[in-house]
């Protein structure tokens, strides 16, 4: 194993966090793909279907104060490890789930290692930029779009060999187990602990900063319009741009490839331009493109506009996650918290709103959910990205500079 490790000691630690981003993304897909298959195994109604997989993100909505806690007490290093361990063996769980209850329970608590992996993983990008002053969140969260398309890969494969959901959890369970193995000994040990403010501590006590929580909104509001046009891009073409059965599936195609793309190169935006700016310019950019699919209508503009929501979304999540880790590790938990719980009630509220409108009023909804993370992030602090050049974000000024305590960023 030590024989793959990368020489160079950012590389180094960079592969083994992104190590970490697979394994969320690997391990949800892992059990995603086999939905079918565990609604047959246990009898499911849909309505059974339904509030199974609303138990994972009830689980990791709800995770935040045990979270919070557990970041303290064991730093995000051991927090990442051993839920990558709980999440491998959850799968092991869910296979053999002797009837609907066991389930239930178990894709709860997948929802808790999930709330805790998502913080501490993105901790540790947080901590491995400060550390090095070079930018890394973005590629990192496209590291999870490649665990996901693996692990449909795999499920593709060990379904044309078996039928087994067994076999192939055992086969995904493995992988994530070795996969945590690989990037603990590489990944970020945890400062010791410092004495803190006086007003971080009433700030612990009570309640959360308001830049914190304009963080947390602009999380729920991307992630309200990632989850949309994940679930209702294709309706859209289907059923409002006439789009054929062929067509439709494209508008999921064209968002997830837009955003891993963006991912890719996002880094560079944010070290050239600085993080506030990008995500301003990118979620007025998704508003935009979508607004501009509604009105002109067809096919072509929907997808145009698809492209435009993943290109402009790609980069809201790692900047709000960096800025969030940089307030503590309490910030990091409510706004991934609340990032979640935009996820779990964001496509659902859409729906609400397009059976009693239409879905063309229901994606002008996603398209303001857009414009409202360039609004939100007009009031966060949005400190100096690392190696960025002058005129970048160290220029920017603090609109809430009260409520943060004059610290380092590091």
């Amino acid at each position: 194993m030590h024989m793959l490790r990368v020489r160079d000691e950012f590389r180094r630690t960079q592969v083994a966090i992104a190590a970490l981003f697979c394994v969320l993304g690997f391990q949800y897909a892992t059990w995603a793909a086999r939905l079918p298959a565990l609604k047959s195994r246990l009898g499911l109604s849909e309505a059974e279907l339904g509030l199974l997989l609303m138990a994972t993100g009830v689980g990791a909505a709800v995770s935040f104060p045990l979270v919070a806690v557990l970041t303290r007490r064991w730093g995000s290093r051991r927090l990442a490890f051993v839920s990558a361990l709980v999440l491998g063996l959850l799968l092991l769980a869910l296979a053999v789930a002797p009837n609907y209850p066991v389930a239930l329970l178990v894709m709860a608590v997948d929802g808790v290692a999930v709330g805790c992996l998502n913080v501490a993983m993105n901790a540790q990008g947080a901590a491995l930029e400060s550390r090095y002053r070079r930018t890394a969140m973005a590629k990192l969260h496209a590291t999870f779009s490649g665990g996901s398309l693996a692990a449909a890969l795999l499920a593709s494969g060990t379904s044309a060999v078996t039928s087994s959901v067994a076999v192939h959890f055992g086969v995904a369970a493995i992988l994530v187990l070795l996969l945590a193995m690989y990037a603990e000994s590489d990944l970020l040990a945890d400062e010791g602990p410092a004495d803190e403010p006086a007003e971080k501590q009433r700030r612990r006590r009570g309640l959360p900063a308001a830049v914190t929580l304009w963080m947390g909104f602009a999380m729920v509001f991307g992630t309200v319009a990632e989850g949309a046009m994940n679930d209702w891009s294709a309706l859209y073409l289907k059923d409002v741009a006439d789009a054929s059965a062929r067509v439709a599936p494209l508008g999921i195609a064209v968002v997830s490839v837009m955003m891993v793309l963006a991912r890719l190169f996002a880094d560079g935006w944010r070290t050239r331009w600085g993080d506030g700016r990008v995500v301003r310019v990118g979620s007025v950019l998704a508003a935009a493109g979508l607004a501009f699919a509604l009105l002109a209508g067809g096919v072509v503009p929907a997808l145009i506009g698809f492209a435009c929501m993943g290109l402009g979304l790609a980069a809201v999540t790692p900047c709000v996650y960096v800025a969030a880790a940089r307030q503590g590790s309490d910030a990091l938990a409510l706004v991934a918290a609340m990032g979640t719980t935009g996820l779990l009630a964001g496509p659902p509220l859409i729906g609400f709103l397009a059976n009693g409108t239409s879905l063309v009023w229901g994606m002008a909804a996603v398209a303001v959910s857009a414009l409202l993370v360039a609004a939100c992030a007009l009031r966060i602090r949005w400190t100096g990205v690392p190696g960025a050049q002058d005129g970048g974000e160290a220029r920017e000024t603090d609109t809430l500079s009260a409520d943060r305590p004059k610290t380092s960023a590091s």
